[in-house]
């Protein structure tokens, strides 16, 4: 499966199929603690700061989801990262519907948000992954991002991978 063959929406979100579509996931994830689960408050709140969600669709069937999120320094102060947050983005959730696991759409949407982030002038990019997550974390080291350490947050155990983006 090939994710520039799927139909992206980026604008304008609705929020509450989002979430309906990320719990639809997680209710069929093994480790469901594994995804984060942003209110929708949260969700509003963080598109207003320049985030940005994408969901793909197979016709009218939601498939996966990215999201990238502007950092800010308090982020990058409990990341142990000391560079310009204006510099640094943060992958935010992605997830592929458990019908298509397996097609490789989580390295793709990782490939789209490099590109994304350099031709928006990041200059480097995080993400928190669950240090039990072997999936996600086979497919950041495949994207060449580093592991920093380990944090515990409210959700839990997270490890902190980050990648400086080649421009």
């Amino acid at each position: 499966m090939i994710l520039k063959e799927l139909k992206c929406i980026n604008e304008n979100i609705n929020i509450d199929e989002y979430i309906e579509f990320r719990e639809k996931v997680k209710s069929n994830m093994e480790h469901p603690d594994w995804l984060g689960d942003f209110s929708k408050e949260d969700i509003i709140s963080l598109l207003n700061k320049d985030s940005k969600i994408w969901i793909y669709y197979l016709e009218s069937e939601p498939v996966c989801s990215m999201m990238i999120i502007p950092s800010r320094q308090e982020d990058l102060n409990k990341f142990e990262l000391n560079f310009n947050y204006k510099e640094v983005a943060d992958y935010g959730p992605m997830f592929v519907s458990s019908k298509y696991r397996g097609n490789g759409l989580q390295y793709q949407m990782l490939q789209e948000l490099d590109n994304y982030c350099i031709n928006n002038n990041y200059k480097y990019v995080a993400s928190t992954i669950h240090p039990d997550n072997i999936y996600s974390i086979n497919n950041l080291l495949k994207d060449n991002f580093k592991y920093k350490c380990t944090k515990h947050f409210t959700r839990g155990p997270r490890n902190i991978y980050f990648k400086k983006l080649k421009n």
